[in-house]
């Protein structure tokens, strides 16, 4: 018999969805709790979604033995602080992106993995697609080139002020909740953090965050990353990474089904070449990579130095933003 991960949702946030079916569709996992900061809500979402254990409170979850791992998809100010009693608890963590706001959490909870042996990673689903490996693969084997640009957006329209995304205190604004999608993966394709970065920001009157952003990132040696955010306009995602070989586009590098995902290669003729790539749940290779991360102690697939790396030039970015000078990370 395989042995399998216990997992348990901290807060019933509305991510979840995409969560518990991978979970359940892993071959070494099984959902086996959700806590919430009341008993009814709790048990109303455990029979919703038919998971056998219900906590009243984050904290009862933490101290019981239901659990062996926790999904955290909290607001963004309380990723770190949870993540770091969870670790404390005794159980291993997969935080929604971003990981925290600020490096010393980073820097926190990173030490706070290594004192207890509690496995720590941050959940950005898309890296563990087959399309995104794909790419990872052309931009490493060099069939690209020299990579020249890297370009990409996501946006979706928010008007709801009382959704945390639109809330400061909580870490609201595009750049932290669909922005970092298009850094990561310049990030991931140029292999590390930029040298400097410029950002320009539109701050909702009423919100008070950052309701659309745009970013560009020099990697030096005429190395560019051009990224946008926003809350402002209806829901579009889009990549294209540009070599001197050729160049890849992604018509859904972040989210979407299988079916309506495409990756196309335009040759130096620009000739079109549609890539096959393998279908995956979305979100089951995170889950799967945790698993691989407790059971056979490999190592995360997504370190902990490309978070903090995610982090350091979000930063980066807001603060370019707020000051209207390029900043310089290196």
């Amino acid at each position: 018999m395989v042995e399998k991960i216990r997992w348990g949702l901290l807060s019933t946030a509305n991510i979840n969805r995409r969560v518990i079916p991978a979970i359940r569709m892993s071959a070494r996992g099984e959902l086996t709790a959700v806590a919430s900061r009341s008993q009814a809500k709790s048990d109303a979402y455990a029979a919703q979604w038919e998971i056998p254990q219900a906590f009243g409170s984050y904290e009862a979850m933490l101290e019981s033995d239901a659990v062996d791992a926790v999904y955290i998809g909290l607001p963004n100010r309380l990723h770190a602080e949870w993540s770091i009693k969870a670790m404390r608890a005794g159980k291993h963590v997969l935080c929604e992106k971003p990981f925290a706001l600020t490096l010393a959490e980073v820097d926190e909870m990173t030490a706070v993995s290594q004192q207890t042996g509690m496995k720590l990673a941050e959940a950005f689903m898309y890296r563990h697609h087959p399309q995104t490996k794909i790419v990872g693969e052309w931009v490493r084997n060099g069939r690209l080139g020299d990579i020249v640009l890297v370009r990409s957006h996501f946006s979706f329209k928010l008007e709801n002020l009382a959704n945390v995304r639109m809330i400061p205190e909580l870490g609201g604004g595009s750049l932290w909740d669909v922005g970092v999608y298009p850094l990561s993966l310049a990030q991931f394709v140029m292999g590390g953090a930029p040298q400097q970065v410029w950002g320009r920001q539109w701050v909702g009157a009423s919100s008070g965050v950052d309701e659309s952003f745009a970013g560009q990132m020099d990697y030096g040696n005429g190395r560019v990353a051009q990224i946008s955010s926003g809350f402002r306009t209806p829901f579009h995602t889009w990549a294209e990474i540009i070599g001197t070989n050729g160049r890849l586009t992604l018509n859904r590098p972040f989210i979407g089904l299988d079916e309506r995902r495409q990756l196309l290669f335009y040759h130096p003729d620009d000739t079109i070449e549609e890539v096959r790539v393998p279908q995956q749940e979305l979100y089951l290779g995170e889950i799967e990579d945790m698993h691989a991360a407790i059971f056979d102690d490999q190592p995360n697939y997504l370190t902990l130095a490309e978070t903090r790396n995610h982090i350091r030039t979000v930063l980066a970015l807001y603060e370019s933003a707020q000051t209207g000078r390029v900043v310089h990370l290196a």
